[in-house]
């Protein structure tokens, strides 16, 4: 399998610690949306990352579905996510919640790098969105005793939120605070700790204007 994406995307980051944690190889081909966009095209006609190039050259697109694939792969014994029912149902609201906190911090990022003038009601915007996850998500997490949010073992919940609040705070520091987040922050160091976390890892490369 061929990942194509860097490493300062969350998602992209997201998906290549699950595969870490399933023991899956994979070459890694670091092509970034921006200086890369014609080598992206041929396997993503949206010129997005995550994308996952099987055998057989199929490619997959959108972190939740590429990881879905690898799920199914690995089987439900291995799986970072239940196959149905109610938990499921909930780690798939805490990973929309955590990406989609994500896609308001890159849009923020761009928002702030390519426009020469920031638009304010934008930037209001999404800053309040950003707020807003964090809060319910700080109040979600605070509420669970175990290491993870469903369990003794680490899920892709857990991925998606440490990889999103790594970006979030890299790229917007003064709307991630450890002070008023201290579970959130817990359950981001707690991840990033892990051997995986450490290796696949890069400081924030924003665009340039």
């Amino acid at each position: 399998m061929i990942l194509i994406g860097q490493y300062d995307s969350p998602f992209v980051r997201r998906v290549a610690i699950a595969l870490r944690l399933y023991g899956l190889p994979f070459e890694h081909r670091p092509w970034s949306t921006f200086g890369d966009v014609d080598k992206i095209a041929p396997f993503n006609p949206l010129r997005r990352v995550p994308t996952l190039v099987l055998d057989g050259a199929e490619a997959l697109i959108e972190s939740m579905a590429i990881l879905d694939y690898l799920d199914e792969l690995v089987g439900p014994d291995k799986a970072m996510m239940a196959s149905r029912g109610p938990e499921r149902r909930h780690a798939l609201k805490i990973c929309a919640l955590a990406t989609g906190l994500g896609d308001k911090s890159v849009s923020l990022v761009y928002e702030r790098v390519l426009r020469k003038d920031a638009l304010k009601l934008w930037v209001e915007r999404c800053e309040t969105q950003i707020g807003g996850v964090l809060e319910v998500m700080e109040a979600v997490r605070a509420a669970i005793v175990t290491p993870y949010w469903f369990g003794e073992r680490i899920g892709h919940a857990d991925i998606a939120t440490a990889c999103v609040l790594r970006f979030t705070h890299e790229a917007h520091p003064q709307l991630f605070d450890s002070a008023r987040y201290p579970t959130l922050a817990a359950h981001a160091a707690r991840c990033e700790a892990m051997p995986a976390f450490r290796e696949i890892v890069q400081p924030l490369i924003p665009p340039s204007g």
